[in-house]
């Protein structure tokens, strides 16, 4: 599936989740594991599985909380599995990177689209995930349309369950 093709599906599923106005045949949350959640939707093209957590913190501090929020997907029509993609609440500047960072380990968002960032690099994926899996935080930093700078903190607590769930529920 080409990457325009998979933004056009996530982006309503982010939209939707953010607006909460889901009924339970559109969405099913699978579970809620400490700060991460869970959930199944179907489609026209088949089931999609996503885990997703919402950052502890945000910077720089206002009064304005953005809509951010991490994401790991599994599209078994399209055999995707552990594909991570995160959105920051704002269209991100195409001239800087949107990164993660996880103690020592970096990591680098190489498609950045209508509001979302991707990895294009499989393994570097299953990296990032792995070290998510062990890590107790992770930090993703972005840059908005004027070039200021955000960092979003994620609580990565509850994170290898509801990984392992998502990926069970679409295998």
């Amino acid at each position: 599936m080409s990457i325009i093709k998979k933004i056009l599906i996530i982006l309503p599923i982010i939209f939707i989740t953010w607006c909460f106005q889901l009924s339970a045949e559109e969405i099913k949350k699978i579970g809620k594991f400490k700060d991460w959640e869970a959930m199944v939707m179907t489609s026209d093209t088949g089931k999609v599985c996503f885990a997703q957590s919402l950052p502890i913190l945000q910077g720089p501090k206002s009064n304005n909380k953005r809509n951010a929020k991490l994401f790991i997907s599994f599209w078994p029509s399209e055999k995707t599995i552990n594909e991570i993609s995160v959105t920051a609440g704002y269209e991100f500047n195409k001239n800087n990177s949107v990164t993660a960072a996880s103690g020592k380990n970096k990591f680098i968002f190489d498609i950045k689209e209508q509001g979302s960032a991707w990895i294009a690099d499989t393994k570097v994926e299953f990296r990032m995930i792995k070290r998510m899996k062990k890590g107790s935080r992770i930090m993703i930093t972005g840059y908005n349309q004027k070039g200021s700078q955000t960092i979003d903190h994620y609580s990565l607590l509850g994170f290898t369950k509801a990984y392992n769930a998502t990926k069970k529920a679409c295998s």
